[in-house]
């Protein structure tokens, strides 16, 4: 076993066995590397892993290429960050509630990211060929479609039994994943109330698993809360962060932030500058720890607030007036 007290494995393997893989937030990010591919957890409103993507801002990181299905204000944030090369994602948007993210928008229109377009299945099929240890999955959905124009290293075939073609789309395998989960144990064992959307498979297809949970308990607590989602041995390391996914939801913890969201999505359909000036420097770079967002957020007052959605349906109603 390597350095890090057990945590590193050769490429070819999956365990990480430390006993303790706890660590403090801007430490993680350290273990994300300049041109890294990143799959960022989580998906559109939902548990997305801001406090470490607002930590790998703070820390300059750069070139990153990130991987994912549908996602928003996450990968937004890094290309209005400056962080991201290239993109391979199906979706980057505020759904109905503001549209398409402005950041993302301009970075691909000027070149400055490169846009490698997917759909959510050649996704999933190609992180399960990475996961059978295979070169390829098939797959049919995007047959038909430009989606191979976008993508020359898909081919095709005649099947063999059936005589149908099809598409054959090539193994990922990314650098890192990138993933907040509700528990977590200090082994690495992470709970995934809800949907789980891609992050299952990013963590058997990745290299490293870099984890924040809203609450680290014990192992037994975990079982007692329904059972491990992703176990200790994908793990790299993680951080107990509470709200770490805000401004987007984790539930039962606390609902998405539109007051919030809203003010970002302003400033950065107003450019880059005004972004910059209103919301980076403001609420990632001034910021010198997620404490320290969490108080300019508003501290208990915004905190409580969204926590408070479960009460009743007017409670929950009330966080989403415009």
């Amino acid at each position: 076993m390597n350095a890090m007290n057990g945590m590193e494995r050769p490429e070819s393997t999956a365990v990480y066995t430390a006993g303790s893989k706890l660590m403090p937030l801007s430490e993680l990010a350290g273990l994300v590397s300049d041109g890294d591919s990143v799959a960022v957890g989580g998906g559109l409103s939902s548990r997305e892993p801001m406090a470490l993507l607002r930590e790998l801002l703070r820390a300059g990181r750069k070139g990153l290429h990130v991987i994912g299905s549908a996602h928003g204000i996450d990968i937004d944030l890094l290309c209005g960050g400056g962080a991201v090369a290239a993109t391979s994602e199906s979706y980057v948007g505020f759904e109905q509630d503001f549209g398409m993210a402005p950041n993302f928008r301009r970075a691909c229109e000027d070149g400055s990211v490169e846009v490698h377009d997917n759909c959510c299945y050649t996704l999933v099929q190609q992180l399960r060929a990475a996961i059978a240890g295979l070169p390829f999955m098939p797959i049919r959905s995007v047959r038909g479609t430009d989606m191979l124009k976008l993508h020359p290293e898909f081919k095709t075939m005649e099947c063999p039994f059936t005589g149908q073609e099809l598409v054959l789309v090539p193994a990922l395998k990314p650098d890192v994943a990138i993933i907040h989960a509700q528990y977590g144990d200090e082994q690495g064992n992470l709970r995934i109330e809800g949907p789980p959307v891609a992050d299952i498979l990013f963590a058997q297809a990745s290299k490293k698993v870099i984890a924040t949970v809203e609450k680290i308990v014990s192992t037994d607590q975990l079982k007692e809360l329904g059972g491990v989602s992703i176990p200790y041995f994908y793990v790299t390391a993680l951080s107990e962060v509470p709200f770490g996914a805000h401004p987007t939801s984790c539930y039962p913890f606390y609902a998405y932030d539109r007051t919030h969201t809203q003010l970002y999505y302003t400033a950065a359909k107003d450019g880059p500058e005004a972004f910059a000036r209103v919301y980076l420097d403001r609420y990632v770079f001034d910021c010198g720890s997620h404490e320290q967002y969490l108080e300019r957020i508003g501290g208990p007052a915004v905190t409580g607030r969204l926590g408070q959605w479960s009460e009743s349906t007017s409670a929950w109603l009330e966080l989403y007036k415009a």
